[in-house]
């Protein structure tokens, strides 16, 4: 694996077509579809996801355990942080984000945590010297540095967005709906603002 500061958009994209076609190659053929990102986080890399309130004011929305650690955890019965342990491979996830079904955040999260997982191990069990300084001691993907999240964004749009997929799937629709980002984030279970985000990345609408 490359080091953290060096992978390239490219390279994103081929490591999040790798983890499409292990767990299901037909996703990247025929009907464009939502991708199961859970579904992949638990049957094809064997980790878990639980929901706490990782944070008091929903600033942090997800975290991932690199290695079996105690985390700090609000608790809202008691109005206070607690620390709580976790096995190495657990996916934390904010409880509020099971109220956000419908709005793409969740999903893209889970995407968001997976990627982290898929990359970015080196650096956060410190086996990875040449970036030890980027996370220190840290253990879990919390407040990290903005280099690492931008690529585990860019990793995470891949994977919930392929671009075969959606490329396939905007000609399919430019001329039946007036409102294409809607259609196709409704159609790919992301939100709105990724979608329109990825149709401009991708050269197939312009900026406003």
């Amino acid at each position: 694996m490359q080091n953290a500061s060096f992978i390239s958009a490219v390279t994103l994209e081929a490591i999040a077509r790798k983890a499409i076609k292990d767990y299901d190659p037909s996703l990247l053929q025929g009907c464009p579809r939502a991708i199961p990102v859970e579904d992949m986080i638990e049957k094809q890399y064997g980790l878990s996801i639980e929901y706490q309130y990782i944070r008091n004011n929903g600033r942090i929305l997800g975290a991932t355990v690199f290695e079996d650690d105690y985390v700090p955890i609000f608790e809202n019965e008691i109005g206070k942080y607690n620390l709580v342990k976790f096995k190495r491979g657990t996916i934390i996830l904010d409880a509020s984000l099971l109220q956000c079904h419908g709005d793409g955040r969740l999903r893209f999260t889970c995407a968001h945590e997976l990627a982290h997982w898929l990359i970015h191990q080196k650096i956060y069990s410190g086996t990875d010297n040449n970036v030890a300084e980027m996370a220190k001691t840290v253990k879990k993907s919390i407040d990290t540095n903005p280099a690492i999240e931008w690529q585990a964004d860019k990793l995470s749009s891949s994977i919930l967005m392929p671009n075969g997929q959606v490329k396939i799937a905007f000609y399919r629709n430019k001329d039946k709906t007036q409102d294409i980002i809607k259609a196709l984030a409704e159609q790919f279970g992301v939100s709105k603002q990724a979608m329109k985000i990825k149709l401009i990345e991708r050269k197939l609408i312009t900026k406003p």
